[in-house]
């Protein structure tokens, strides 16, 4: 196996494979073929226009995606770690960040970052390498990454797949795909069926400014108190906010070695997802525009609105909510209402109408009061 550790022990580096900079990672996205093949939704899933994105994906045919059967009795709890373990996978192998995750009884829901700059910075071993962990890959690519000699002409013909690769590797329709799929497989071997286990592909909602990606982060992680089968955050299974809260608290402890399985468990233990760091010191990292403290504070205080059934956070009002200029009456309502209409893009009008404009459409569609 060859060693990907730096781009220096790699042999397909960024200079020897096609040129990055002569490669549009949105040419999917605009080009009028590739739209005719899949539907003008493409265009809006730019990484170019927009980095964030909130994802849901839900059940057809009355499937339960984890939850119990009300008529059978039947649990499907078990299928929740599933969904982790392949997005842990998915986490390690491209350039899209998870950011929060909610997994309920009949959906999930995913807010993501889409991180071009790391992907540029690759070189063509280490997006092979990716590749492979995720997919199967032609016989001669993972000759090659086993370490093979290849003939020269061998080694051109696999330099034709890294940038095909590396834009599928920030492509959020990959993604969605990778996870879905084999999710799908393995349900329907379980139930011993066939035919779609999705309603359909998937929803993705363009997050376009920091209120939009707090409140849709606020949103996934108070799902479980909203659908009543929690009362704290804290209490929240199967839920991000619930994953960084044992890992903040291993660390406040000094248990952070002791207790490091509970948050990054070994093979043949249940796995988590990397989650995207509110503040990193990698240039290549775009920053949550808030920090996980604040993020904290504000997701406490809805929970508490949510529970008692309050109309609006009345005393000690989170600084984030002041910061960015959200409105505490009209917050609430969002986090309150689980009966929402998901438009293509949330955000400000300003940025409502930039994006459209981007899409070259008259107008887009506001999140009004879901994100």
């Amino acid at each position: 196996m060859r060693d990907f550790s730096s781009a220096s022990n790699s042999t397909l580096t960024s200079s020897e494979a096609p040129s990055i900079s002569k490669f549009d990672f949105g040419r999917r996205y605009v080009d009028k073929t590739e739209i005719n093949k899949v539907g003008p939704r493409r265009a809006g899933m730019n990484p170019k226009y927009c980095h964030w994105f909130h994802c849901i994906s839900r059940c057809c045919r009355k499937a339960m995606l984890c939850g119990v059967d009300a008529q059978t009795g039947e649990s499907y709890q078990h299928r929740r770690q599933w969904i982790l373990d392949r997005l842990a996978v998915l986490a390690k192998a491209f350039s899209i960040e998870i950011a929060s995750y909610a997994i309920m009884s009949n959906h999930y829901h995913l807010v993501l970052c889409v991180n071009l700059e790391q992907a540029k910075s690759w070189s063509g071993d280490e997006v092979l390498y990716r590749w492979c962990q995720v997919f199967k890959g032609p016989q001669i690519v993972r000759r090659y990454l086993d370490g093979d000699n290849l003939m020269p002409s061998e080694i051109k013909y696999v330099e034709t797949f890294v940038e095909e690769y590396r834009q599928r590797l920030v492509d959020l329709s990959w993604f969605m795909r990778a996870l879905n799929e084999p999710l799908a497989r393995m349900a329907n071997r379980e139930d011993e069926c066939t035919g779609h286990f999705w309603q359909g592909r998937f929803t993705a909602q363009a997050l376009l400014d920091e209120q939009a990606v707090a409140s849709c982060m606020a949103y996934v992680d108070l799902n479980p108190l909203r659908a009543g089968i929690a009362d704290t955050p804290e209490e929240s299974d199967f839920t991000s906010i619930k994953q960084r809260i044992e890992k903040y608290s291993s660390a406040d402890s000094g248990l952070a070695k002791k207790n490091k399985r509970k948050v990054q468990p070994q093979d043949g233990q249940n796995h988590y997802p990397k989650l995207k760091d509110f503040k990193s010191n990698n240039p290549q990292v775009e920053n949550i525009p808030f920090s996980f403290k604040d993020y904290l504070e504000l997701v406490d205080a809805t929970a508490r609105v949510i529970i008692s059934g309050k109309a609006s956070i009345s005393e000690d009002i989170p600084g984030i909510l002041k910061r960015l200029d959200i409105d505490n009456q009209l917050w609430v309502n969002q986090m309150s209402n689980s009966g929402k209409r998901w438009a293509r893009a949330a955000g400000r009008p300003d940025k409502l109408k930039a994006y459209a404009k981007l899409l070259r459409q008259f107008w887009m569609q506001s999140g009004g009061n879901s994100c």
